[in-house]
């Protein structure tokens, strides 16, 4: 298996049906407007709807294709390596609390899965954080230590169902997969009626925050609500809380893979890097591989193929591959104290709430979000609000990781400003690559049609030089992660407007 035979597909997109919501055309009134249809948005208004909300979802493309599409789909409080770490930072309440959020929001998606009958191959299973080296096993048995004094129970164990050596792990028991996209299709029609709606092809560009908030679209239509939330994978507000300086983006890889062995009968993820990580999916009357891992800043991934190639090449050492059919990326906010941002987008904003920043565990911090935001819009309060307020400030676990970050953002923008394109600007089908034409650095891709498109690779969102992403076929920013696609279109933000395009035919 020397190539791969298939372009990037993720199997949650193709073992699903698309949806086909209409477009926003008029102004419209509501009580709480919600941006962004992942699991975040979607779950947040299935859950305000129950409580007798009318709220009204917008999602720029359709829903549930981003970054929930594109998940390793594991149902756990099991982040890594990060309770022991929390507690020293921050406290064993704050961690108590942040491990409750999440075991409340795998025991909320059981609940729902059960009530409304949902058939999205949900399954319990334990999760493992393990290690090859003799390196991690103290800050694996730490970890144990310091789950336990939290009230999960969790064990340190040495030997795995899985086919290659490991010196130990941590076990948490009561955790579980599932497919996100059969679940979450499920609750957005429960979303879709009786004066709740959900918009696709709809694209905000403004919000003004007033008594009654008008939230403005594209098409200068207007909907107005008593609450906001924005659960845009990248919060689209450049300069409410400045998150773009709080946040950095990593996308990381996963291959499904059919294996003539048996499949590991549990969710495995390694303490060291590069990342593996490991669980099954139902894929017709077999057991499909999901590997994960390979990560890397946006935009700072040289060539982006070598990931996919990595996780091949762990899957054929360990595992007696048959094919692969399904590989795909993700794109992870990850915030600088890995927690995630849910609350008041301001200290003194009443009326627009973020969720956002769920680092590579969004199926249960995004459904923590949704029930926190939730208990705020309806109660006034939650019980978890102080843990993820966006207004927090933590000393010890963020100031490093800001300075960190954003140095390295000033690099990037500078090196992006002082690199000079190549001034071959022939392209081979299939490619991208910057190019100097006639001073000016543009990025070229051909299409297999025979059209060459030239695209300014100047991000729209503050201006840092876009990366080719050749195994996506992409333009990466390596300062906040804007994506668009060798068109210009955009496919992940925080920009908010596409790049200049000139299309030119053979």
């Amino acid at each position: 298996m020397k190539n791969f035979e298939n372009e990037p597909l993720s199997y949650w997109l193709d073992s699903t049906e698309k949806t086909n919501y209409p477009s926003l055309d008029k102004d419209i009134n509501t009580d709480v407007v919600i941006i962004g249809g992942g699991i975040a948005g979607i779950t947040s208004g299935f859950i305000l709807k129950e409580r007798g909300l009318n709220v009204v979802i917008l999602e720029v493309d359709n829903i549930l294709e981003g970054t929930t599409a594109r998940t390793t789909a594991k149902v756990t409080s099991q982040h890594n390596l990060m309770y022991n770490k929390l507690i020293k930072e921050m406290g064993e309440d704050y961690a108590r609390k942040y491990l409750q959020a999440n075991e409340d929001a795998i025991d909320f998606i059981k609940q729902i899965i059960k009530e409304k009958n949902i058939d999205c191959d949900f399954t319990e299973l334990p999760a493992y954080v393990y290690t090859t080296t003799d390196k991690y096993i103290k800050d694996i048995k730490d970890e144990v230590i310091a789950v336990q004094k939290l009230g999960k129970d969790a064990v340190f164990v040495e030997t795995l169902d899985l086919p290659f050596n490991v010196k130990g792990a941590i076990k948490f028991e009561n955790q579980a997969q599932f497919h996100p996209r059969k679940y979450l299709l499920k609750l957005s029609k429960e979303i879709n009626s009786n004066g709740s709606y959900i918009y696709e092809k709809t694209k905000v560009v403004d919000i003004k925050d007033e008594k009654t908030v008008k939230v403005i679209t594209s098409n200068e239509n207007i909907i107005s609500a008593k609450k906001v939330i924005i659960a845009t994978h990248f919060p689209i507000e450049n300069f409410r809380g400045l998150y773009f300086s709080r946040m950095y983006t990593e996308r990381s890889y996963i291959l499904g893979a059919l294996s003539k062995d048996s499949i590991p009968n549990g969710m495995y993820i390694s303490a060291e890097k590069p990342i593996r990580s490991l669980r099954y999916q139902n894929y017709n009357d077999k057991k499909m591989l999901l590997i994960g891992g390979d990560g890397h800043k946006t935009g700072q991934g040289e060539n982006t193929k070598k990931h996919y190639n990595n996780l091949k090449k762990f899957a054929e050492e360990n595992f007696e591959i048959e094919s692969i059919p399904y590989r795909w990326s993700t794109q992870d906010c990850m915030p600088m104290d890995d927690i995630p941002f849910i609350g008041k987008i301001t200290s003194n904003s009443e009326n627009i709430f973020l969720s956002t920043g769920f680092k590579k565990w969004g199926m249960t911090n995004a459904t923590a979000g949704a029930m926190i935001l939730a208990d705020i819009i309806t109660n006034g309060k939650s019980p978890y609000s102080e843990v993820f307020s966006p207004s927090r400030f933590n000393i010890k676990g963020s100031i490093s990781n800001f300075i960190k970050e954003n140095l390295n953002v000033g690099y990037e923008f500078i090196k992006g400003k002082l690199k000079t394109g190549n001034i071959d600007i022939e392209v081979a089908t299939g490619q991208g690559k910057v190019v100097d034409l006639n001073g000016k650095r543009v990025g070229f891709y051909k299409d297999t049609e025979g059209k060459t498109y030239i695209v300014d690779t100047t991000c729209t969102h503050l201006g840092c030089e876009l990366s080719w992403n050749d195994a996506e076929k992409s333009w990466d920013c390596p300062c906040h992660g804007s994506r668009f696609s060798y068109d210009g279109t955009i496919l992940e933000g925080p920009a908010l407007h596409e790049l200049s395009v000139k299309i030119i035919d053979d």
